[in-house]
Order: structure tokens, then C-alpha cells, then sequence
């Protein structure tokens, strides 16, 4: 291999890496954020992790986060408009990401 076939191999190795990282982190805000609605709806304990996962499953449906929001905001039924759950979830991004930092070092 010359030099050049090792740095392309390098920068595709740490694109994969890096999609790999904003999936987990999209996946994780994803969580909280379902996790936050379903405390809103006073839901707790096994039934929350399970709202959760329909929101995490929410983001698959099309391309950005609008399925999300209007998932939840659907769900929430009034408590929190959409600008206030895309507020959140920002919030809870941010962390997710925290979180991913802390968990690979």
C-alpha cells in the first residue's frame, strides 16, 4: 500500500466512526426526549422505556427530526408545542453527546 492508500483508508475509517457516533447520539437524544415526554404524560418504569423506543423508531420514518416532534407533540396532547420539544431535544443532544464523549474515553 503507498501512503495515499493509507490515508484514504484512514479518513474512511474515522467517517464510518463518526456516522456511527452521530447515530448513537441522535439515537440516545432520541431516548431522553421520549423519556421526558413520557414523565410529562405520567408514565414511569417499564412503560417509559417502552414510549421511548416508539420515539426512537418515530425518527425512522423520514429523513431530520419533524417525525419526532410531531410524534410527541401528538402524544404530549398540548403540554409542550412543537417549538418547545425541538428546544428539548437540542437540550438533550447536546447532553446525548456528553454522554457519548464520557463513555468512549
Amino acid at each position: 500500500m503507498t501512503t495515499f492508500d493509507d490515508r484514504e483508508s484512514a479518513f474512511e475509517a474515522k467517517y464510518a466512526h463518526d456516522e456511527e457516533m452521530v447515530f448513537k447520539a441522535e439515537a440516545r437524544a432520541n431516548k431522553m426526549l421520549g423519556l421526558w415526554a413520557a414523565e410529562q404524560q405520567g408514565i414511569s418504569g417499564d412503560e417509559a422505556d417502552a414510549y421511548a423506543l416508539t420515539v426512537i423508531k418515530a425518527d425512522f420514518e423520514e429523513a431530520g427530526h419533524e417525525d419526532v416532534v410531531r410524534k410527541v407533540a401528538a402524544d404530549l396532547e398540548g403540554k409542550a408545542d412543537a417549538d418547545a420539544i425541538r428546544a428539548k431535544r437540542a437540550e438533550l443532544l447536546v447532553a446525548a453527546k456528553a454522554d457519548l464523549m464520557k463513555d468512549t474515553d
